[in-house]
């Protein structure tokens, strides 16, 4: 139940910004671009889970995957929202134009239409219909998290200097799952608890 919370702070802290008319000269821009991040965000939080729990050989971190996943996916719907409701006033004509000229709108909106499969198929019913087809189709995250970072570099023009933090973030997680770091980071761990029980 807390994580839950958590999860929705960032909500309500832009709830209360627009409450309070704190979200800057551009209110629209702000929400988007808030929006945006944290489905970045999320998609990351989400990402760690398996890191974690190789680090700490706990697997109690592997029970939050799912919420976060469906957060990333809520978050996610609340950018496109933002930016068609407060951006382009629901004018589908624009849109078409907005995508012609920013093309990294279809990168995002590509990235959001994949997670829509995986939050459908969240569940454990779905997970025991699919079998190994359910572990393949939800390695779509991986692509999902490689269009996001993509969607953000195009979208702040100056390239990946602005999101730098983000992109090491992001190989990092993607690096610990390779079968050799895996090995390591394990003797380590191994090694740790050996010595904490002398």
């Amino acid at each position: 139940m807390l994580a839950f919370i958590t999860c929705l702070l960032p909500l309500f802290a832009l709830m209360a910004s627009a409450f309070l008319s704190r979200l800057g000269p551009d209110p629209a821009k702000s929400l988007v671009d808030a929006t945006g991040l944290w489905t970045f965000r999320m998609l990351l939080i989400c990402l760690a889970m398996s890191p974690l729990r190789l680090l700490t050989g706990s697997s109690s971190w592997i029970s939050y995957r799912r919420m976060l996943g469906l957060f990333a996916m809520f978050y996610g719907a609340l950018h496109l929202l933002s930016y068609g409701v407060f951006l382009l006033a629901g004018d589908l004509g624009m849109l078409s134009r907005e995508l012609v000229k920013r093309p990294y709108i279809i990168v995002g909106f590509s990235a959001w239409l994949l997670m829509l499969p995986l939050a459908i198929t969240s569940t454990r019913q779905w997970q025991k219909r699919l079998g190994r087809r359910w572990l393949l189709l939800h390695r779509l995250v991986y692509g999902i998290a490689v269009l996001g970072m993509l969607h953000f570099i195009w979208l702040k023009k100056i390239g990946i200097w602005a999101v730098w933090p983000y992109a090491v973030i992001l190989v990092a997680l993607f690096m610990m799952r390779l079968p050799e770091i895996k090995r390591l980071i394990m003797q380590a761990r191994s090694k740790i608890q050996s010595e904490n029980a002398r």
